[in-house]
Parts: C-alpha cells; structure tokens; sequence
C-alpha cells in the first residue's frame, strides 16, 4: 500500500508513528501496525490513551467503501454511544461486518472508529475523506 509522504509525518511503525489529525483538524494523534500482536492491531495514541483496532481494518473498509460506491459519513461515536445507521461507525460495530462486530479491540475504548481509521486510510491512498468541522464523509479511492 503507497502512502503519501508529503502529507504525513512518520513511517507507521512504533519506533516512528504516523502524526495525524483528526478529519476535522481539531487534534492529533499518533497511529502505527503492530503486527506482533495478537490479533495484528492498527494502535491510535491519543495523549497517554491507547485505543487499538483490529489491523484488518483496514482492507475491510476499503473493500466496503468500493462496495458502496460514493460518500459516506463517518459518524464517529464513544463505545457508550449508538452510532448512526448508514455511517462508517455502525459498519465498524455491526455483526455483519467481516469480523462480525466491533473492530476495536480494548473494551470501553472500541468507538471512535470513525474518526482514528480515515486519515490513515487517506494517507495510504485508499480513501479520499473531507476535513469540515463537522459531518465529514469517506470514499474509495
């Protein structure tokens, strides 16, 4: 997968972490793979917190979005919170996904899909995804 070096700091692994920003530019945070882990986890650091997502995620979405054909909104919600039918949330969260559930791994910290996940898919080319304030949208690239 070809990642755009021009628009992201780091190399994606744990020694040196992508430094990216939220779709709506309101904060950063630092993601890398760790394939050593079991299961392999895309691993978001958000100050001292550590969310990890199953590392297929990534291939799942892309093939998802393909599937959809256009936009669609992110919805990022907390775990406590119901995500928004028809958004990227809700398939992180639905059993008819391809791990039949959530994608995060860490419970109480399983949300925020929507909102960590994008711009790594933006930054490997997979994805192109909007940066308004609020109601951002994700499609295949």
């Amino acid at each position: 997968m070809e990642i755009s070096m021009a628009s992201v700091k780091g190399l994606g692994t744990r020694e040196n972490p992508w430094i990216l920003k939220t779709p709506s530019g309101s904060s950063e945070f630092m993601m890398f793979r760790d394939e050593t882990l079991e299961p392999p986890a895309l691993v978001c650091l958000v100050g001292k917190t550590e969310l990890r997502y199953h590392l297929r995620c990534l291939t799942d979405l892309h093939a998802m979005l393909k599937a959809h054909g256009d936009w669609m909104l992110l919805g990022s919600a907390d775990e406590q919170k119901p995500a928004a039918e028809g958004t990227v949330e809700a398939w992180a969260r639905s059993p008819q996904n391809p791990v039949g559930g959530w994608y995060g791994l860490k419970k109480g910290l399983r949300g925020r899909f929507a909102m960590y996940v994008p711009p790594v898919m933006e930054v490997m080319g997979l994805a192109e995804v909007e940066h308004n304030p609020k109601n951002n949208r994700i499609r295949a690239r």
